[in-house]
């Protein structure tokens, strides 16, 4: 399909080079066509789980006389409609398995490390199927799914125009911050979610400025379309003592325990589903009645969560239902995203947070009533402190707080409370949970391309074949003779059988330079290092480097198996850097 745009991609250059518009410009511009296009796609992306709760819940419900707020056998309905919202999507699973496996994990690692090259269906098939979920009562976030819209809408666009490499990841990152701004009405917040968790805190001046331009674009046109007002109706919010700044350090620390276990819990429902030796199409269904049968119980979690948050934040639920929600839709979100079923953890991240930060503030105030808030105000922070901890991206939760509350009050207490709450689940989880089906996999997108390239490079594409090796019964004399014309700096020895028995540096010869009475008599078995560090041609570049750095050597000897002693090549830093940048080169080439 891009290919069929190449005429209006040379159209579109040569307008711009009649204007001798800048690069800076032209990213500017492009800044601004993203925005809007994420603007509109959050629009269509939101009626569109409208329309599904509409079909699949609300239209029923005279037929079926549920009512989630009543307590009666009509509740058993709410497991029928997750069902309904995976069978629906069944024709998308089959025809578009791929697009819907392409979750939030692999939009990161697409965009870090493959070049950010993504197909425009994704704004069709991962729109209709998430929005299918979370409309039908799954447990799970929008903001994911129109992160991915507007990133891969961003991606369309570079691609249309030729673009690749660093400016293509810029582009998506617009596209990014777009689409969270627009769906949280919070610029600031969309831009350092495209930061910290898309672009992985790589900040450069250029591409900031594109994704301020992108989000502040993409919340006007929202804002046309829904009205200013913010994501939730909050309370103004009011700090009663400063011994609360202890508190909050508390709720941070629950919240950062909490992440931990909402971390351990996904990956592990996740596994388990996929051991199960059911047909793949069937799993989704699966997962869909088990939240059903938790919603029938808590069917506060169904769907993405907004209203009931609003109703925490206002102080409109008890101790009791707050408390139990922490662990029903920890475990709701957990069953809907690992079945299968398309959607975001950003929603329910923020709905644990503000339960336990409902529950954290009840207990509270039965214990301190005269020096702290009202639980909706300990909600509040929780949201952030949550998110915050979960997602290991402490200036998204500390902003989108700011901004839902316009509040200045609110900074330091949720600054502290995110700061302890991600350095909490750092420690215990190195992952957040947006990474850490990448890591299970062996995919660090932390390291970044460089390091990952190492680990795809192995000794054999750098190591100097057939070195230069000596006999351990050459006299120093000699040896000092044969420095002169050597290329080396580290020499292995071998015996009179041809095995490795040692090795010789040039800090080894240095140290008898000078003792000439002996030149002819010590050996340079008497010199040589027996404990030889041995690597194979298989071992990776980055293992390489560290067993180097590890070993302080400056070269080793490649042998041809483990615990061989045939040496079949020599690898040092050097060679290990020479292969690394030529491989960076050719790519940029490419590019």
């Amino acid at each position: 399909m891009l290919r069929r745009f190449s005429r209006v991609r040379k159209q579109i250059f040569k307008f711009l080079s009649l204007f001798r518009v800048s690069e800076n410009t032209f990213m500017a511009i492009l800044a601004v066509v993203i925005g809007l296009l994420a603007g509109l796609s959050n629009y269509a992306f939101r009626r569109c789980i409208d329309f599904f709760h509409w079909l699949i819940i609300d239209s029923s419900s005279p037929l079926t006389g549920y009512a989630p707020d009543v307590w009666s056998w009509h509740r058993l309905w709410a497991i029928a409609f997750p069902l309904a919202g995976a069978l629906l999507m069944l024709p998308l699973f089959y025809f578009f398995r791929e697009d819907l496996s392409f979750g939030f994990p692999r939009f990161l690692e697409a965009v870090n490390l493959k070049g950010g090259k993504l197909r425009w269906r994704l704004i069709l098939t991962r729109g209709i199927s998430s929005a299918l979920t979370i409309g039908s009562g799954g447990s799970a976030g929008q903001e994911g799914p129109i992160a991915q819209i507007g990133g891969t809408a961003g991606s369309f666009i570079g691609q249309l125009l030729g673009t690749s490499g660093e400016r293509l990841k810029v582009l998506i990152g617009c596209g990014v911050s777009g689409g969270v701004a627009a769906t949280f009405n919070a610029p600031l917040a969309g831009v350092f979610f495209a930061h910290e968790i898309v672009l992985l805190s790589s900040f450069e001046l250029s591409s900031f400025t594109s994704i301020v331009i992108s989000s502040g674009m993409a919340t006007v046109v929202s804002r046309a379309l829904f009205g200013n007002m913010p994501a939730f109706d909050v309370p103004a919010y009011q700090l009663i003592h400063p011994v609360e700044l202890l508190f909050y350090a508390a709720l941070g620390t629950a919240c950062g325990c909490i992440a931990v276990l909402f971390i351990g819990c996904y990956r592990k429902i996740r596994t388990w589903f996929a051991s199960l030796t059911l047909h793949p199409l069937l799993k989704p269904c699966l997962g869909g009645i088990l939240v059903g049968v938790i919603a029938v119980v808590l069917p506060q979690v169904e769907g993405n969560g907004y209203h009931f948050i609003e109703r925490v934040v206002s102080n409109d639920a008890g101790w009791l239902l707050v408390t139990a929600l922490i662990a029903g839709k920890l475990l709701a979100t957990g069953v809907t995203l690992g079945s299968g079923l398309p959607g975001g953890t950003f929603a329910p991240s923020l709905f644990i947070g503000a339960v336990t930060g409902s529950s954290f503030g009840y207990l509270l105030n039965q214990l301190f009533p005269a020096y702290c808030s009202t639980p909706g105000a300990y909600a509040l922070v929780g949201m952030g402190a949550f998110l915050a901890a979960v997602a290991h991206a402490p200036m998204t939760g500390i902003f989108l707080l700011f901004e839902m509350t316009g509040s200045y009050q609110i900074i330091v207490p949720i600054m502290i409370a995110c700061v302890v709450g991600t350095a909490i689940a750092r420690h215990f989880k190195k992952e957040g949970i947006d990474t850490v089906d990448l890591a299970a996999e062996g995919i660090n997108l932390h390291i970044g391309k460089e390091q990952n390239l190492l680990e795809m490079l192995t000794v054999r594409d750098a190591m100097a074949p057939a070195p230069e090796l000596l006999p351990e019964t050459m006299t120093i004399s000699q040896f000092g003779d044969h420095l002169a014309r050597a290329k080396q700096s580290s020499f292995p020895l071998m015996n009179s059988a041809g095995a490795l028995s040692g090795i010789v540096t040039l800090q080894d010869f240095l140290g008898v330079a000078f003792d000439r009475e002996h030149h002819d008599v010590v050996t340079l078995r008497d010199l040589a290092n027996a404990e030889v560090v041995t690597i194979t041609t298989e071992v990776s570049l980055a293992e390489a480097l560290r067993m180097i750095d590890y070993c302080d050597f400056e070269q080793l000897p490649v042998v041809d198996r483990p615990g061989g002693t045939r040496v079949i090549g020599i690898l040092s830093r050097r060679d290990i850097m020479g292969t690394y940048e030529r491989m960076v080169m050719e790519r940029a080439l490419k590019s």
